[in-house]
């Protein structure tokens, strides 16, 4: 199956001319902008302190579904979010299985020991890159949402992935061959104090 690359060159361009006219020292006193834009521009330019990694390429060690390492560096996948390691998932028999698990074999077979490159975008609020990977072009976060082992999440990345995701879900791919919980809701259940085996059941299941 032939995926075509997402565009990060066009989303790397976009934040890069941003960032540039936040932190532009070119911005006088003589340009009015609007209180909107002004305040905009204001919190882009606190964070121009806070520099990301450079382009990251080569070997990348799988962590998690949706997190890799490269060159020591942690990245977390923009844009999609995977089954966590210890989730389950049913599927289309309806027993359970190690979903979050195998979303990460997979993910480690497809790259194979081929060298990944990563384009950074921001940093999350453990510390980790979050950015952009892909092998031989192939944008991961796209392979993996085809395949039905991630989901698209919206709240960050605004539909970016929505397309391929019913595709994955109208053909049962992965976990759209059974059940399953959104990982973010079974991350609530877990931190609620609930266990893994029932939280990947319901997301309710929790004291």
């Amino acid at each position: 199956m032939f995926f075509k690359p997402a565009p990060q060159k066009r989303l790397r361009a976009a934040i890069g001319a941003v960032q540039h006219w936040a932190c532009s020292a070119s911005i006088a006193p003589r340009h009015r902008l609007p209180i909107k834009g002004l305040l905009v521009g204001l919190m882009l330019a606190a964070s121009c302190g806070t520099a990301l990694s450079d382009e990251l390429f080569g070997r990348a060690s799988v962590v998690d579904g949706d997190t890799l390492e490269v060159h020591g560096t942690r990245i977390r996948l923009w844009g999609i979010d995977a089954p966590e390691s210890t989730q389950l998932c049913r599927g289309e028999d309806s027993l359970q299985y190690r979903c979050g698990a195998k979303v990460a074999n997979d993910l480690d077979a497809y790259i194979g020991g081929r060298p990944v490159s990563c384009t950074p975008i921001s940093l999350d609020q453990y510390g980790r890159t979050v950015a952009t990977c892909s092998v031989n072009g192939t944008d991961l976060g796209q392979w993996l949402v085809s395949n039905g082992l991630a989901l698209d999440w919206p709240n960050y990345s605004h539909g970016m992935y929505d397309k391929i995701q019913r595709e994955a879900e109208h053909a049962g791919r992965g976990i759209w061959s059974g059940s399953y919980v959104a990982p973010w809701l079974f991350r609530v259940c877990i931190r609620a104090g609930g266990r893994p085996a029932d939280c990947s059941d319901d997301a309710n299941a929790h004291p």
